[in-house]
């Protein structure tokens, strides 16, 4: 989610003092506002160290999310963002992706981390409240669910009605999907903080039928809340992030349910909770996470060589960059019995921190900018790769999770980095001023 600002400095100490005052994170008080620009400082020139920009897709300026589809011997790259979908092929030279396909929704919101199914060369893309000028509190939301079996001729199949439309996520292998967000309509309960989960069935991609109750309530110390995003790991557990922390759910499968205490069937529609809860206030003061990714298999992560992490970024913006979201490194253990899911405000649950990175002051960062929040980011191996907007795209040596270290980073004076994908070697970069920007780690 893209922040929303008034930058007089009324405005600003205003809402700063309600955030404080009332814990509520930054991300969540965007409903409405007019987008703003980020500040740079004069004449600034950007900065490079330890990666090489290699391409550049200027035609998908306004880009917010990207995938890749491969077609036998064909690799394609299919772009979202507030223009619809944009198609390229990246056969010939994945460095110079080459367009052959367009489907135009100019008026969307954003389409944050739109996911496809690979097998059926499906695309889900969401309709945020706020698309076609609509607004949180009475704009119409829902999935557009769109064909690209023949990627030069993007169709859509079909379009559902979803009371929540901010992120669309693939679970059970895109049988079903889980919609979240963003902050809730006028029709929705008063005591709501946010758009919890809907579910989605999928399996007839022509006739999606829609789950009538929500799911993921009471996710935020009891309190049903803003959920932004989903992330399935290689087990197929689905982890939820949103304002209150990060929580994983097996969605098929026999499994002993911690909060029931007794052995049940998941299914989409009634997951059998897993691990995890609130994140450390001190690692996230907002307790606003924006997406996360647990980590599955065999790691050397030195001390920490064993243990189950999850990984989660903070979304959060206040005056200056000081003070913005966060990396944070969380560990599972002591998760497992539903203590998640039993947390109050009388007795929170918090997993314990293990590790956090900020881009404020480090090297490669312009001093100027205050656009600074962590947002999407990608992990292979030990090489972590994450946009932080305006301050551009961060390599992380993560090898030591207690103590992430920053290897390379590529920050264009114009830089506005919302999403960074590792594919074929390369890293393709999702900015939004700027389009796709393929990228190298140098030796």
């Amino acid at each position: 989610m893209r922040r929303w600002w008034i930058r007089s400095g009324l405005a600003i100490a205003t809402a700063a003092a309600t955030l404080l005052a009332t814990g509520l994170p930054a991300a969540a008080c965007e409903d409405d506002k007019p987008v703003t620009e980020a500040k740079h400082s004069l004449g600034d020139p950007g900065a490079i160290k330890g990666v090489r920009p290699v391409g550049n897709v200027p035609d998908a300026q306004g880009a917010i999310s990207a995938n890749f589809l491969s077609y036998g011997t064909r690799d394609v790259m299919v772009v979202s963002g507030q223009f619809g979908l944009k198609v390229y092929d990246l056969t010939a030279n994945p460095a110079k992706p080459r367009a052959i396909g367009e489907l135009s929704l100019p008026g969307l919101w954003e389409t944050e981390d739109t996911e496809v199914d690979a097998n059926r060369k499906l695309v889900f893309l969401s309709r945020d409240p706020r698309a076609f000028k609509g607004n949180t509190h009475t704009g119409e939301s829902g999935i557009y669910v769109v064909d690209v079996a023949h990627p030069e001729k993007p169709e859509i199949l079909s379009y559902v009605k979803v009371p929540a439309g901010h992120t669309t996520s693939c679970v059970e292998g895109c049988r079903y999907l889980w919609t979240g967000g963003p902050a809730k309509a006028d029709d929705q309960p008063a005591d709501w903080g946010g758009r919890p989960i809907w579910v989605t069935d999928v399996r007839d991609p022509r006739a999606p039928k829609v789950h009538p109750d929500p799911i993921e309530l009471a996710r935020n110390d009891g309190k049903t809340d803003y959920v932004h995003d989903v992330q399935v790991d290689k087990k197929g557990v689905a982890w939820v992030s949103g304002a209150g922390g990060v929580r994983g759910y097996w969605t098929s499968g026999l499994h002993r349910d911690p909060v029931q205490n007794r052995y049940r069937w998941a299914t989409a529609l009634n997951p059998v909770p897993y691990a995890g809860g609130g994140v450390s206030e001190t690692a996230a003061p907002s307790k606003f996470m924006h997406n996360s990714f647990h980590p599955v298999g065999p790691r050397d992560d030195g001390a920490w060589r064993g243990h189950d992490l999850v990984y989660a970024t903070e979304e959060s913006f206040l005056p200056g960059c000081a003070g913005d979201g966060v990396l944070t490194i969380s560990a599972l253990d002591g998760s497992y019995q539903g203590e998640g899911w039993r947390s109050t405000p009388e007795k929170p649950f918090r997993m314990r921190s293990i590790g956090t990175w900020s881009v404020a002051g480090q090297e490669g960062s312009d001093p100027v900018s205050d656009d600074c929040s962590a947002h999407y980011f990608d992990l292979r191996g030990h090489v972590l790769v994450q946009s932080f907007y305006a301050q551009g795209t961060r390599f992380l040596d993560v090898s030591d999770p207690s103590n992430p270290t920053q290897i390379a980073y590529f920050r264009p004076a114009d830089a506005a980095s919302w999403a960074p994908y590792w594919h074929d070697g390369y890293a393709y970069v999702a900015d939004n001023k700027r389009g796709i920007d393929i990228l190298k780690l140098t030796p």
